[in-house]
């Protein structure tokens, strides 16, 4: 017969460890042949658009992540210093909360303007993730003043909003981050933004175009942006749980 643990914290402690294991298994997965598909059909589509097209959405996704982060660099969050995971999770669980319903009533709002307000979401919606994200790594008492924290924050993006290849790859990463901050660029400037806006619009495509269409696209926006800002904020829980549960792990 197994052993009940008898302390809360503990209990608690193994409970999410075995959530997270269960999402690793199911994270590894190969690529589906839908997924697969889907990745030719975009990369096909990709390859039709001018590359004065990609360069100029490139430049405009990299200077609006760029301008997020190093804006909320000086109003970073301070870390929580709570030692017990419970007490950091329930922090990060109402900060997905909060943002969530933010990004649904910014969806709303955008997606009631049609195409022309469409476009203003990217950028508020990406600035209502981010900022998310910058909650959560406080939650879990990890200083996003940090810039190597900053771009961790960046690989838990592209680990939602990427195909199922791509994960495959950053979850390597995550698992290993303490080795593997230590081969990451100094800068910025140095991150492949070329692919990180590719998946990335690739992914919300699929998900919004709906949300630029006149009538239902409020409807839309406000289920889309709460669905995606959960998402976000799951995938945020696991990442930092790989870091709490990894030996050696500094906070």
């Amino acid at each position: 017969m197994e052993k009940i643990e008898s302390n809360p914290e503990k209990l608690y402690e193994n409970l999410a460890y075995r959530d997270m294991q269960s999402w690793l298994q199911k994270s590894k997965q190969k690529p589906s042949l839908i997924n697969r598909m889907t990745t030719g059909t975009q990369r096909s589509i990709n390859n039709l658009i001018p590359e004065k097209i990609h360069k100029a959405i490139t430049f405009a996704i990299e200077k609006m992540v760029k301008g997020v982060l190093t804006g909320n660099e000086y109003i970073a969050p301070s870390p929580y210093l709570a030692d017990r995971l419970s007490l950091r999770e329930y922090k990060a669980r109402k900060s997905i909360r909060i943002y969530s319903r933010t990004a649904s009533v910014e969806g709303a709002v955008t997606g009631a303007g049609g195409i022309l307000m469409g476009f203003v979401d990217l950028p508020a919606f990406l600035a209502i993730k981010m900022k998310m994200l910058f909650e959560i790594a406080a939650a879990y008492g990890h200083d996003t003043r940090d810039f190597k924290e900053r771009v961790f924050l960046l690989h838990i993006f592209k680990l939602t909003f990427s195909s199922q290849k791509t994960r495959n790859e950053i979850i390597v990463n995550l698992e290993n981050w303490n080795a593997y901050a230590g081969s990451l660029p100094d800068d910025l400037d140095d991150f492949d933004w070329r692919n990180f806006q590719l998946e990335y619009r690739d992914y919300m495509d699929l998900a919004k175009l709906a949300q630029l269409i006149p009538l239902i696209g409020a409807g839309v926006g406000a289920v889309a942006n709460y669905k995606l800002s959960q998402q976000l904020g799951r995938m945020a829980i696991q990442a930092y749980r790989l870091r709490y549960f990894q030996p050696g792990r500094s906070g």
